[in-house]
């Protein structure tokens, strides 16, 4: 089992990209995913985004976390 984080795109500059959640920024590898675009979000893994998810997608993780975080 891997543990991967959603992030949102927020700069690209090959093979690099810059991604944030909740005010934290990563910088991430994007080369296996290269036609990522400015504002989507990815599944991060490692360091490296591994797919491309949708916001109701990252909006249901973060309430699952949120959830998990009260135990």
């Amino acid at each position: 089992m891997c543990l991967g984080i959603p992030l949102k795109v927020v700069e690209i500059s090959p093979p690099y990209a810059i991604g944030e959640l909740s005010g934290v920024r990563q910088r991430i590898r994007i080369d296996m995913l290269p036609k990522v675009k400015l504002g989507e979000y990815v599944m991060v893994h490692s360091g490296f985004a591994i797919e491309k998810i949708s916001e109701k997608e990252v909006n249901e993780m973060l309430s699952l976390f949120e959830e998990m975080s009260k135990y």
